[in-house]
This record gives C-alpha cells, structure tokens and sequence, in this order.
C-alpha cells in the first residue's frame, strides 16, 4: 500500500512538473520577426554595397598614448585568454557554463531595464531596447562584440564564472545545428526540434533551459510572457557555411564585410534555429544567442587577422547616417563603462574596462 501510495505521489509530481514546464504560452512562427537576409547570390553580386558609406577613419592614438596603447597591446599578448571552440570544451568547463547562465536567470533584476524580471534578461531588454541602432548597419558588429564581452565579465562578477569562455565554429554543423551535441545532449542548450504538423515552434522542454519563460519580446513587446522556442530549418543553417564566412571575409573594408556577415551567416543562423532567436529584437532570450554570436565575432576577429590596419579603421555611417569613427562611443547603459570603438576594434588591445582588461583570442 505504502508503494502504491509513493507511485501515486510520484507520478503526480511528474505530472506537475511537465505542467509547469508548459504553462507558459507558445506562440506562432507568425509572432517572431525573422532577421532580414542577404543570400549569398546577393553577397556575391555586392547587392548589399549600394550607398555604402566606405570613407576610412583611421586610428586616433599617436604619441604618448600611442605608446600606452602598445604596452598595453604586449602585456595582453604574453597572457592573452582564449576563447576555446565548443568541441575542446571540457564537460566540466560545459557544466560550469550552463550553470553560470542558470545563474544570472535566478539573479533579481537590476531594476534598470524594467520590465525585466531578472539579471539575465537585464541583457535581452537592453538589446531589444537598443534597437535599431545596433542592427542594419556598420554599428552591428563592434556593438555586439562588446556586448558579448560585456556579458561574459557579467558572468564572471555575479556568478563566479571562472573558466575559458566557448565559442562555436557552426561552420562545422551547417546544415546540421540539431545534431550538435549542444543540442542532444541534455545537459546543455535542450533540443532543437523542427516545426510541428502546422508549421509553428514547440516549447524547450529538455536541457538545462526546460521550460524557460521569456519575459521580453517578441518585437518590442513587454507584455508578452511566452515559452522559450524552436524550430530548426537546416537549410537556412546550412548557409553558415565557410564558403560564406570567407566570401564575407574577402571584402577589404569593414563596412562591407560588416554588411555580408550580418545579412549573411548571422541572419541565416539565427532564423535558421528559429522561432524566439529569429526573433531580431528579443533574441537574447533564448541562451544559445550567445554561442551564435561568439561565432561571428570569432569570424569578425578572422577577417582583423588577415590586415594589421584593420585593426585601427573603421567606415560606415550608424542607423541615424553618423559616419562611424574610432571615437564613435559603445554603449551598454551603465552594465559596464561606455567605450569608443578605438578601444575595442583589437580584441587584444589589452585597454582597461573597469576592473577587467579587454583581452582575448580565439582558439583557431
């Protein structure tokens, strides 16, 4: 009797469980805004270089300042920390990350980005408030780098976060994001499943992320609580291919290459998984944003790499038509210090943020 009454309690609680995980609403595809593409037809042709702003502003630091800049630049590069691709990602350094994401969820809100409910979404309504000026134009890279930065020291302040930082090389999945254990594996991201019979998103309910309610969006909603959401088309994955990246990576000037990379790899991935992250303004919400963007920066750093210069010019006009410069400020409203562009174009610069030094490669 006593067993029978455990099983009964037992599969009760089960059934609770599963509710939960269900009770907030899943909205149609319809409801999600897709990011705006550039196929690659297009990005081969230069369809997306009409009336770009393409004048350099070349790097402001001379002098005494300039020498400050490269002793800063060595002392970095001695210790540089290195972003580790997603496959030489110990478990352990996994589970430490998964659980350091956990983490900011279950922190209360700042109360600066209200009507975010905690500290994790502090990040999604910021993004979604900044828009449009940080996508549909040049600003959109060096935007998210920091801010991707921003939100990594975030995860080290407030919640001990102390191993390298992943990225993800979704050239080696395009095509085929579902399979990447990121996804199967229970322990991380949840599943990442097609649509259903009638076209539309299911509800996460596996992974560390199981039935997780976003707060923010879509568009610019705040009023909107919704389940966290996917539905996978590998054909659009597909498209985060190398021969895309190195197409984008073969224009010589940012504004260009920026143009290709957003329109390209970076559209097409996140409409590729879908639902809440094809979501332009509120994609944030769904956790796996983050590895997407480690990714594009990583292909942003790439094209650095191959033209010292690249690293002390920039081009292009922002979303009110302000030629970007070296001293053109980023802003993360107070999360972390305002910036120029100057002093984050060199993910290696080694400037000081606050407390952190700016400072990091990637693994290949």
């Amino acid at each position: 009797m006593r067993s029978f009454l455990f099983l009964a309690v037992l599969a009760a609680s089960a059934s609770a469980s599963i509710l939960k995980r269900i009770t907030a609403t899943n909205l149609p595809a319809s409801a999600f805004t897709p990011t705006k593409v550039l196929p690659f037809s297009d990005a081969q042709a230069g369809t997306d270089l009409v009336g770009l702003n393409t004048t350099q502003s070349t790097s402001p630091f001379g002098g005494a300042q300039g020498a400050a800049v490269s002793a800063a630049e060595a002392a970095c590069s001695a210790n540089p920390n290195v972003r580790i691709e997603w496959r030489s990602y110990s478990t352990s350094q996994r589970l430490a990350f998964i659980s350091a994401i956990k983490c900011l969820m279950a922190k209360p809100p700042s109360g600066n980005f209200p009507p975010a409910t905690s500290r994790y979404e502090d990040f999604v309504r910021l993004h979604q408030m900044w828009m449009p000026n940080i996508h549909g134009n040049p600003k959109f890279l060096v935007w998210h780098r920091y801010f991707l930065w921003t939100w990594e020291m975030t995860l080290r302040d407030e919640c001990g976060f102390n191993q390298p930082f992943p990225w993800w090389d979704e050239t080696l999945d395009a095509g085929n994001f579902a399979n990447s254990d990121m996804f199967t594996n229970t322990n991380y991201f949840g599943h990442l499943p097609g649509p259903d019979p009638n076209g539309n998103p299911y509800c996460i309910v596996s992974g560390a992320f199981a039935g997780l309610t976003c707060h923010i969006g879509p568009g610019t909603s705040t009023t909107t609580p919704h389940c966290l959401s996917r539905m996978v088309d590998e054909t659009l994955t597909a498209q985060c291919n190398s021969g895309f990246v190195n197409l984008c990576n073969s224009r010589t000037d940012y504004a260009s290459m920026e143009s290709c990379s957003e329109g390209g790899p970076h559209a097409y991935g996140h409409n590729g998984i879908g639902a809440v992250m094809s979501d332009v303004s509120a994609s944030p919400s769904d956790p796996i944003f983050w590895m997407h963007h480690s990714f594009i920066d990583h292909n942003f750093r790439i094209w650095e790499n191959a033209d010292p210069a690249r690293l002390t010019t920039i081009n292009g006009d922002d979303h009110f038509g302000n030629p970007l410069t070296l001293n053109t400020v980023v802003t993360v409203a107070d999360i972390f210090p305002d910036v120029t562009i100057g002093q984050i174009m060199n993910t290696m610069s080694g400037v000081q943020i606050g407390d952190h030094t700016f400072c990091y490669r990637y693994s290949y």
